[in-house]
């Protein structure tokens, strides 16, 4: 008989301090993919834990949509970690609560499910262990609200912020948030009932459908340059500038003067552009066929 009351008394010790370590924290944060299954949600194991905790009075959030206290002070929640210790005749499941600096401040009972369909299996196994929780009366002491410093830690990676700048992030944050479209999807909708557990990822799936190539502009700006020099124009002087004859003599080119020194308009019979002096020499530029053309000049002034 002392023995059962002992055992008994031990029992509600644990579970007094077990309750008052759980009211020091303000949310219990739910992977949506737990370390011992491949798939997001496998099993609808994610939507089944969130919604038995929410049932039984805690603040639950999945680890992908954290409130803003909550991202700078990660100490604020415990993650809920799905420990699988299944065999090949039964399905047995442990659920670990774990702070922000890797320890575990609750462990529930191991559930054990003969289903053979794991879908099955593990609803009754994680139903089995959240038994555990019945008995607390869950309410936040607010213990880790802290003004002083604030906290970010994501498992092994723990950063220390000023109040006063992670104040500002917030608002920076709040202000992004406000900026984006309301009708916007989540990437991820989830409805938790005692029911159902609806899971979809919107998440954007890579395409394998390789990006057109970019049709090249009618425009070319490639520039062409023409070296070889013609035979020497010599440049007779006009009311507007200069004509260009050959030793025949033919008048091949009009020069008119711009305001720049050194630089004319220049008009042919099939061709109109401008000729400018650059290092010592004379330059025809013209557009043929939408491409731009140098061509040197010889020219006797």
């Amino acid at each position: 008989m002392k023995t059962v009351i002992t055992i008994l008394l031990t029992f509600i010790g644990y579970a007094t301090f077990a309750q008052a370590n759980l009211n020091d924290y303000k949310y219990i944060i739910v992977p949506k993919k737990f370390d011992a299954f491949k798939n997001m949600n496998e099993h609808q194991t994610s939507t089944l834990i969130k919604y038995l905790f929410t049932g039984k009075g805690f603040t639950t959030v999945y680890d992908d949509q954290l409130p803003e206290d909550l991202k700078f002070n990660r100490c604020l929640g415990v993650i809920a970690d799905l420990q699988d210790d299944s065999t090949m005749f039964s399905t047995k499941t442990t659920v670990n609560l774990i702070d922000c600096n890797d320890n575990i401040v609750y462990s529930s009972m191991q559930g054990i499910s003969k289903e053979k369909q794991y879908k099955e299996a593990y609803n009754e196994a994680i139903r089995e262990s959240m038994r555990t929780f019945n008995g607390v009366n869950y309410t936040y002491s607010g213990k880790n609200d802290k003004k002083d410093a604030v906290t970010v830690s994501f498992k092994n990676d723990v950063k220390k912020l000023d109040a006063s700048k992670a104040d500002k992030v917030v608002q920076a944050e709040k202000e992004m948030e406000a900026a984006t479209p309301i009708n916007k999807e989540p990437a991820v909708i989830s409805k938790e009932t005692e029911k159902t557990q609806y899971y979809k990822d919107n998440a954007p799936v890579k395409s394998n459908i390789e990006k057109a190539t970019a049709e090249k502009p009618a425009f070319k700006s490639l520039e062409v340059n023409k070296s070889a020099i013609k035979d020497i124009w010599y440049a007779q002087a006009t009311e507007t500038g200069y004509q260009l004859v050959d030793s025949s003599p033919k008048v091949r080119m009009n020069l008119m003067k711009s305001s720049a020194d050194n630089v004319y308009m220049a008009k042919t019979d099939t061709r109109n552009g401008m000729v400018y002096q650059k290092d010592g020499k004379w330059i025809f530029e013209y557009y043929e066929n939408d491409t731009l053309v140098q061509e040197e000049l010889n020219i006797k002034f």
